[in-house]
Parts: structure tokens; C-alpha cells; sequence
């Protein structure tokens, strides 16, 4: 106990009185990721709860210490020789020396702040998108998501070794986070959560999970992991696979849209997660309970994730600045004042791209793309590129006019790091922006192409404008909603709700145009995630996504009536999009293959058998892709970059501080 406080600073076990501390002692294990990683073996001994697996006495330790790294060794024989004398005075004296060598090793010649860089892969880029890197506990390795030859895998940085590695298994992997041994892996994969022993062996499947919208992973000592799906609430999954269960709930009074990118505090109970809010201004880090999903507290007001790094500070962004301030977790608050450690940290929405370990190891990219390089492209149904729109820019969500003369698309300006909708015109190569207020995106054409549907944010309301720019802005629905199709004889505006509730989940709504109050309707209103729907060209049927069989697939049922119901896809699905005609119905399929499923046309809705088309890879997890009138596919597609920025590690940053 001694040796652990001396060494580490802090207490190996917790609590708010006496009671509760011994209960820590009885059932906890303490942290050991702050212990030099020569005293770990020997502390675990000390401090086994077994005390037949306990040390016995000093010669066990002297056992230990023969067989520890040449610079704790090296202290035995001196101890030894000098103290042979009563055990009880040669134990304190070897408790003594161990706890000296710990702060003369470590801490008498403080450790000096080191800067180094390692590229991408050999002809690859390291993508920002979808979740910032990951470095283990232990800071001996760093995770990230890079695209090599057109396929997007997980990457594992060895730092004592000059290659850099990919996972087997990991194809179009995204968000990855490390379990407390440093050496399993969590990440999301096309409709589920994963996990990998990255010294070797298979991805295996944890649970199914809808990946439309991935906000981050974390695992606890205890295996408990969790997880943010979608663009609602945090879930939990026990390690070895199971059904998730909500562990936060969204807070109304602060205008919670979505939680996002949690972070386990040393505990393993409590955990830092950012909550966005619909008000920019209530957007802030939170730290939620496993205990009592509706508690949380406020620690600071940040739109970045939050990391908890020992010996006590919380890691965070503010304008592209990775700021350090100290954090006391066992009150779960801050204790002082923030300071800058990086500038030009890339940042992507809510992901801020850098990740730290317990050991003083901080890794971040500086002049990345943000939010992805993306080219607008024409495929034909061999998968072949047939032409382009526009330059490659950070650009989501391409929607043709009804005319096929026109695209719309929510495009990032970098300056504002909001997104506007743009509009471009296919026969004379030109664009031009439609909207210039708030952050707006889900561009949705009405049928007689004459005005375009958006969401805006901060206040999600679903908004439209005339699509040649003249006039004023129209509030269709006041509500927090995403806009998601218009049927074609411009009856019913479909929209989604953009965070799950414990009730519900992800719900469809459908709003009547017509008449003096039109209220919404809800279509699909179950407990399961329901998400991208769109109403066949005569429409009769709608196509939508659920989660309702523990994972994403695609699902048809009569509109406006909802009678009946198909399920087309059979081993995952994702984004129903149907042809102009209404002869076909495509989706993209787990495997990541663009599926073609043939509609025979009558009074009864009848689907054949899904083919594959072509491989397909979407710009991100929550953009999406449309099909012309001539049956080409215009596919937004991340640009593959022939150099791309390196990865910045510093080892010792807090010394930056001094």
C-alpha cells in the first residue's frame, strides 16, 4: 500500500468515508495503469486479494525482483547486502528503496517532453472522419482509421517499432477504442460492434449496432462497454457480448439532441461524455453514472470529446486547441484552470482528433482535411465512374432535382465549420450556395422541384426556400427533425427524429402540406431505431431501415396506410433509395455491396431477390447517395489523397505544462 501511494500519488482505493473504503478494498482492484510499467507484477502480488496468491514475505519480493527489468533488479542485491540484518527492518528498507527507486527512476530527472511524427500507410491517407485515434492505456500503441488502395481498415502504430500495421477483419472499421488490457480493440463495423486482439486473431462481433451515426466507444476495467449507435444516447453492452441498454437519457431542460464520445473515468463507474445541445452555448462535457442513467454532472462547456488522463486533468478542444485542465476524479470536477498543450488540432464536428494513454503519450493530426475530401461522382451499374460534380470538397447528402438537371447537397464551409446547401447545375458546370444562416444539411427537393427542404440548426427546425434563391426561408415543422423525403404529389414532407429515446427510439413522421393546422404524423413509432425512409415514385410503399431484428435492415410497407410489410434485406441493410421509375429498389448491404432488388409492378407490392451491383464506399456513416432517371448512381466518395498529414506523438506532454 505504501510502495503504490508512493509511487503513483494517489490512494489505490476510494471512497467518501470509511465504510465505503473498505468496501473498495474487499471488492475492487486498484488502477494500474499509473504504476511504472517494471513495478506493475510486483504491486499486483502485493496487493492480491487471495493470500494464497499473495506474497508471502520478503523473500518472495527478493524472487520478484531477480526476475523485474535490469534497472529494478539492479536495487535487490544492494538492499540485500546492506540490510541482512531483521527482517522486519530489512522489509521497510526494501519498501523504502523500491519506493525511492520509483521516484529516482521517474522522477528525480523528470522525463523530457518528446515530439515525433510517423507517416500513414505507403500509398494510404489517415481519414479524420468518424472518430478520432485511439491510444492504449498502456501508450505503447496508437489506432486509427486509413484508407489504403480505395479500402478503408483499422491501423495499429507499434511505437517501438518503425511499421505500422493493419487489423485483418477490420474492413471499413471506424472509431476504435481500446479495452483497459491495451491489447483488445473495440470499433464499429457496418451494423455492429466489434472487438480485436490486435496481437493476432479474428474480429469478433460484440453486438449489433446501428451505424448510421457513430459517436464513440469505451471500455471499463469491468468490461463494461459503451457505446453511442446513433445520434441519441449513450448504450452499454457487457465485453463479451450481450443486448445493449441505455445508460444516459437525453435532458430536455438543456435542449439534448445527442451524447456522444464517452470516456471512463479511473472508477470505471462514472465516465465523461460530451452532450450536444440544439443551443450551441449548452453543448458541454458531462459526467454520467453507470448507476443512475439519469444523473449527470456539468464539468465544462466544450464541443470536443473529453478525455480524463492521470495524475488528473481533462483533455479537451476550444478553436483547434487541445487544452489540459486539472480534474480531480474523485470529485468529479476541475480544479483549475485549462491551458494549451497543441495548437491546429484537426476537428471534425464534435470529434477533436487526438487521443491520449495514462502513461503521458498524446497523439493528434494538425492540417488534415476535417471533415474529408469528397468527390461527387457518376457510377455506372458495373461500378465503373462515369463523370463527376463539382470539386472534391467536404460535401454530404447529393440529391437530384426531379428534373435531374440540378444537385443539392449540404457542403462544409471551413471558416464557420457550419454547413450550408449548395446547388449545383449539371448541364453548364456551375453551383451556387442556397442558404447562408445556421448550420443546415438533409437537403430534400419538393416534386415540382421548385423549393428545397433542410434541416437548421442550432434549433433543428425543418426549413424551406425557394431552390432559385428569391424569398424568404419557411418553417415547415418547428420541431427538432430531419428532413428525409417528399412524396411526389407533394402531399406528406417525411422527416425523422434525430436522437433515440428509452421509449422509441430514431421515429418516422410524416407532415401533411395541405390544410389550415397540419399536425405530424408518426409512421413508424416503436421502440426500435427507424431511419431513412423514402416513398416510392407512385406512391404506394415506403422503404425505410430498423433496427428491430438487433440489427440494420431494410423494410418496405404500404403508404400511407402501412399495410403489409417486407423485409428485403437479409444479412444487414442500409439507405433504401428507389429508382425513378419504381422498378427497382437499391440498398447498400453489410458487406458494403450496392444490392439492386427487382419490383414487379401491381396491386400487390412484390420485391425479387437482391443482387449485387458493385462494392461502394460512402464518404462517411451518415451521408447518403441518389440514382437518375438513366440509372446512374451519383455516389458522394472519400478522395484518396496521394500524401496525406503524418501523426504527431508527444511523449510526456504534461511536462509542457511546467
Amino acid at each position: 500500500m505504501v510502495l503504490y501511494e508512493l509511487v503513483t500519488g494517489s490512494r489505490p482505493f476510494h471512497g467518501t468515508d470509511m465504510s465505503e473504503i473498505l468496501a473498495s478494498v474487499i471488492k475492487e482492484q486498484p488502477s494500474y495503469e499509473p504504476v511504472p510499467y517494471e513495478l506493475r507484477r510486483l504491486l499486483k502480488k502485493c496487493l492480491e486479494k487471495d493470500p494464497a496468491k499473495r506474497l508471502r514475505d520478503i523473500g518472495d519480493v527478493w524472487e520478484l525482483l531477480d526476475a523485474a527489468p535490469a534497472p529494478v533488479a539492479a536495487i535487490a542485491p544492494v538492499v540485500q547486502r546492506r540490510f541482512a540484518w531483521p527482517w522486519m527492518a530489512a522489509t521497510a528498507l526494501a519498501v523504502a528503496g523500491l519506493a525511492t527507486l520509483g521516484f529516482t527512476h521517474y522522477r528525480e530527472e523528470p522525463p523530457r517532453l518528446t515530439k515525433l511524427q510517423f507517416p500513414p500507410p505507403e500509398k494510404g491517407s489517415i481519414i479524420q472522419a468518424n472518430g478520432p485515434p485511439a491510444v492504449s492505456p498502456d501508450g505503447r500503441r496508437v489506432a486509427f482509421r486509413a484508407v489504403v488502395d480505395g479500402k478503408a481498415m483499422l491501423w495499429v502504430r507499434d511505437l517501438d517499432s518503425l511499421v505500422t500495421r493493419v487489423l485483418p477483419g477490420t474492413g471499413n472499421g471506424i472509431a476504435p477504442f481500446w479495452a483497459p488490457d491495451s491489447r483488445n480493440l473495440g470499433f464499429y463495423a457496418p451494423g455492429k460492434l466489434m472487438k480485436i486482439d490486435v496481437t493476432g486473431g479474428p474480429a469478433i462481433t460484440i453486438t449489433n449496432a446501428n451505424t448510421a451515426a457513430v459517436r464513440g466507444g469505451t471500455w471499463n476495467r469491468d468490461d463494461v462497454i459503451l457505446f453511442v449507435p446513433n445520434a441519441g444516447a449513450v448504450m452499454r453492452v457487457p465485453a463479451a457480448g450481450g443486448t445493449a441498454t441505455l445508460a444516459t437519457e437525453l435532458d430536455a431542460s438543456r435542449k439534448e439532441i445527442s451524447h456522444r464520445l464517452p470516456w471512463f473515468l479511473p472508477d470505471g463507474r462514472h465516465y465523461l461524455y460530451t452532450g450536444v445541445s440544439s443551443n450551441p452555448e449548452q453543448t458541454a462535457i458531462l459526467v454520467g453514472d453507470l448507476e443512475s442513467p439519469k444523473d449527470h454532472k456539468l464539468v465544462v462547456q466544450a464541443g470536443s470529446n473529453g478525455q480524463y488522463v492521470w495524475p488528473g486533468y481533462l483533455l479537451f478542444v476550444r478553436d483547434h486547441t487541445l487544452m489540459a485542465q486539472p480534474f480531480d476524479a474523485s470529485k468529479l470536477a476541475t480544479t483549475g484552470d485549462a491551458r494549451p498543450i497543441a495548437e491546429q488540432v484537426d476537428v471534425n464536428g464534435t470529434y477533436a482528433y487526438f487521443a491520449a494513454s495514462q502513461t503521458g503519450v498524446l497523439a493528434y493530426t494538425s492540417g488534415g482535411s476535417g471533415d474529408g475530401t469528397v468527390q461527387i461522382s457518376w457510377y455506372d451499374r458495373s461500378g465503373k465512374v462515369v463523370g463527376t460534380v463539382g470539386k472534391p470538397v467536404g460535401v454530404n447528402n447529393p440529391r437530384l432535382s426531379p428534373d435531374g438537371k440540378m444537385v443539392a447537397t449540404d457542403r462544409l464551409d471551413a471558416g464557420s465549420n457550419n454547413h450550408y446547401i449548395w446547388l449545383h447545375d449539371l448541364a453548364r458546370g456551375t453551383e451556387q450556395r442556397l442558404t447562408f444562416s445556421g448550420d443546415n444539411s438533409w437537403p430534400v427537393w419538393s416534386p415540382d422541384g421548385l423549393r428545397i427542404a433542410f434541416r437548421r440548426m442550432p434549433d433543428g427546425k425543418v426549413l424551406a426556400r425557394a431552390a432559385d434563391g428569391t424569398g424568404a426561408e419557411e418553417v415547415l415543422e418547428a420541431a427538432n427533425k430531419i428532413p428525409m423525403d417528399w412524396t411526389r404529389d407533394g402531399g406528406f414532407l417525411l422527416s425523422a427524429t434525430p436522437g433515440a429515446t428509452p421509449k422509441t427510439g430514431n421515429d418516422i413522421w410524416a407532415l401533411p402540406l395541405s390544410g389550415k393546422d397540419p399536425k405530424p404524423l408518426p409512421l413508424r413509432q416503436t421502440e426500435f431505431t427507424e431511419w431513412h425512409a423514402r416513398v416510392s415514385p407512385d406512391g404506394r410503399w415506403m422503404a425505410y431501415i430498423s433496427n428491430e431484428s438487433k440489427r440494420s435492415e431494410v423494410y418496405v410497407v404500404g403508404f400511407p396506410g402501412l399495410n403489409g410489410k417486407w423485409q428485403i434485406s437479409a444479412n444487414g441493410g442500409l439507405y433504401p433509395e428507389w429508382s425513378p421509375d419504381g422498378r427497382e429498389l437499391y440498398f447498400i448491404s453489410a458487406q458494403n455491396k450496392l444490392m439492386a432488388v427487382r419490383i414487379t409492378p401491381g396491386a400487390q407490392f412484390q420485391p425479387g431477390i437482391p443482387q449485387p451491383l458493385f462494392d461502394v464506399r460512402l464518404a462517411n456513416t451518415s451521408s447518403s447517395y441518389d440514382v437518375s432517371a438513366d440509372g446512374r448512381f451519383l455516389i458522394p466518395t472519400p478522395v484518396e489523397q496521394s500524401a496525406s498529414v503524418p501523426m504527431t506523438v508527444v511523449l510526456n506532454w504534461q511536462q509542457g505544462l511546467k
